[in-house]
This record gives C-alpha cells, sequence and structure tokens, in this order.
C-alpha cells in the first residue's frame, strides 16, 4: 500500500472523503496521512509510542494493585511455632496420664496409700489389692473398678494401667527450626519438629515416680504442619 510505517493499526480507517480524521469508533479521532487514496492510514510513530507508554503504566499500575492485595507471610520464629502449637494443644480436651504400674509400681503404690492388699490366692502370686479413698482422689483403674487384680504368671513380668485424675493438655518442648513444607491447597506453609510431653502440674509426687519407672512412655516426637491464612500462622495437621 505504499505505507513506509513498521506502526499500523488494522482497526482504524479514514473516511471516503479523503479527510485525514481517522476514526476507531465512537469518541475515537486519530489525524494521520491518507491523501484520500487508501482506506488505511499510518499512525505517527510517535503517537503510538505514547499509547505504548499509557498502556505500560496501566499494567504497572494493576501490578501494585495486585501486590498490595496479597501480603506476604510473617518469617516463622521457633518461638512463634511453639506459640502456635501449644495453643493447639490448649484447645484440645485435657485427658488424666496412662501410667503403666509394675513390681516396683505396685510396692511404690502400697507405700503412699493409694491401695492396699485385700486377698492373697492360694498360689501365692495372684492378689487383689483395693483402692483407698485417697487413692480415688487421685487415680482410676482402667477397667473404672476400685479392685486391683493382680494376675501374675510364672516367671512372667505383670503390669496394669492406672488413669491419673488431674487432666493437663499435653506440652510442647524442644522445638526445632521451622522448615519449607509444601501442602495441598495451602499457599505457604512451615513443617516444625517438636517433642509432645505429658504436664505433670497438679499430679502428686509418688504418682509422679510410679510414671517414671520404666515401661512408661511420656513424651513423643512429633511434626507440626502450619499454614499461613493471609492473617496468622495456624496448626494445619499434626503427625
Amino acid at each position: 500500500m505504499g505505507v513506509d510505517s513498521n506502526w499500523i493499526f488494522e482497526g482504524l480507517y479514514a473516511p471516503e472523503d479523503g479527510s485525514t480524521e481517522f476514526s476507531g469508533g465512537p469518541g475515537i479521532g486519530i489525524r494521520g496521512e491518507s491523501g484520500g487514496k487508501s482506506t488505511r492510514g499510518r499512525l505517527e510513530e510517535g503517537t503510538v509510542k505514547k499509547l505504548y507508554v499509557v498502556c505500560a503504566l496501566g499494567a504497572l499500575a494493576a501490578a501494585g494493585l495486585l501486590a498490595t492485595g496479597c501480603k506476604s507471610a510473617p518469617e516463622l520464629s521457633k518461638e512463634t511455632a511453639q506459640s502456635v502449637i501449644q495453643a493447639y494443644y490448649d484447645h484440645q480436651k485435657p485427658a488424666g496420664i496412662n501410667i503403666t504400674v509394675g513390681d516396683t509400681g505396685l510396692r511404690q503404690g502400697i507405700t503412699a496409700g493409694y491401695w492396699k492388699l485385700t486377698k492373697v490366692y492360694p498360689n501365692n502370686r495372684w492378689a487383689d489389692y483395693t483402692l483407698t479413698p485417697d487413692g480415688k482422689k487421685v487415680l482410676k483403674l482402667s477397667d473404672s473398678g476400685d479392685v486391683i487384680q493382680w494376675r501374675p504368671e510364672q516367671d512372667n513380668p505383670f503390669s496394669m494401667v492406672i488413669v491419673t485424675t488431674t487432666a493437663n493438655p499435653l506440652r510442647v518442648k524442644d522445638i526445632q527450626e521451622p522448615q519449607d513444607e509444601t501442602l495441598a491447597g495451602v499457599t505457604t506453609a512451615k513443617s516444625v519438629s517438636f517433642t509432645e510431653a505429658v504436664d505433670f502440674k497438679g499430679v502428686p509426687q509418688p504418682l509422679q515416680d510410679i510414671a517414671h519407672n520404666p515401661g512408661n512412655h511420656l513424651s513423643s516426637h512429633r511434626q507440626a504442619d502450619l499454614s499461613y491464612d493471609g492473617m496468622n500462622w495456624t496448626v494445619h495437621g499434626i503427625v
């Protein structure tokens, strides 16, 4: 068409009367060079550059709005992670501590006045121990009764389980540095290794001593997955 410009808009047309007004639709008027010889015209390069600048500024402004609408997650320190995980445990229903009682614990319970011998069987191995009023205040049996049925077999160790009446949430300790984590459906996540331990607050010392005998499991290694919801870190799950 003899147009020597590198900038051509396909949607802008010159009128049939040969005027130099280009129209791209209602409210649009751009002056170009047509000479009445063509239904298409070329725009001055400076005009197109100005349009590109306007478009670029609009794109930057839109990007700025998007950026201000998305807050990045704050750094997750060990202290903050511990606080978040502990708050999660504090909102769970507290439970008594399961304590395994073997031969040593049985004797400790008698000394503490928690139970007393009430029956010995002919084989001199089996016996019944009844909880005392003091014992009922601080512990209960796993079968909800008040008689310990001590039934060891010959040459085999025997144990039974009691539960403290004092119930506390589990405690979070020995927390490690948070690590980046990938969770389905979560934009920002961290994983944190820690130790989950029973809390003996309010538990009488004799029961604590029995709980620290071999065979008792008072702590576990856990991993918490934390997610950022745009405002706070929350516990996504614990394994």
